[in-house]
């Protein structure tokens, strides 16, 4: 299935979505880089009128089921996160002591060289690759594919022990971001 089949047709629709770094780089390896991403979701959620289900948060790739309020526009949202996330990662990557300070900076220079709207670094890939949730089955099987992606990878051995998603949260311990359950 090609990318343009996966776009955002009712901007305020529940959807699952997946952001991934540019190149599959594993930036989300170092703590720093994993509250950026916490904190603009939690921002979002505050601010952008984005409501996130369920997320996790990978070394390399970001899985949300959300939705926009209405009033607000998931694209829009997505924009903003991308765009602020960027820059905050590159930002963190130069004030960091980052062993993988230049190839970091390189692989993500290289791949926005080839994109006209990119000044200079792009670090996530363009699509955030929507899926349309309009079934219970559907949610279900999202929310639990996304919490099972730590055991899978065998960084955990139970989904609520991961730190960097919303499974503690349906297990019923607060989360890091602030997830609604009632879907």
């Amino acid at each position: 299935m090609s990318s343009e089949n996966y776009t955002i047709q009712d901007q305020n629709a529940l959807y699952f979505l997946t952001f991934t770094i540019t190149e599959w780089v594993d930036i989300f390896t170092r703590s720093c880089y994993k509250v950026i991403i916490v904190d603009s979701l939690n921002y979002c959620i505050e601010n952008k009128g984005m409501v996130v289900y369920a997320w996790c948060l990978m070394s390399n790739h970001l899985h949300l089921v959300a939705k926009a309020n209405d009033g607000f526009r998931m694209s829009d949202i997505i924009r903003d996160f991308k765009k602020f996330t960027a820059k905050k990662v590159i930002l963190s990557i130069n004030q960091e002591n980052e062993s993988r300070k230049d190839w970091l900076l390189y692989r993500f220079s290289y791949a926005g060289k080839f994109d006209n709207r990119i000044k200079n670094y792009k670090v996530w890939q363009e699509t955030s690759h929507p899926i349309l949730l309009d079934t219970n089955y559907l949610i279900e099987q999202k929310i639990n594919y996304i919490h099972q992606n730590p055991v899978r990878a065998l960084i955990v051995q139970n989904p609520e022990d991961y730190v960097f998603s919303s499974a503690s949260d349906y297990a019923g311990t607060k989360g890091i971001v602030l997830v609604d359950c009632e879907i």
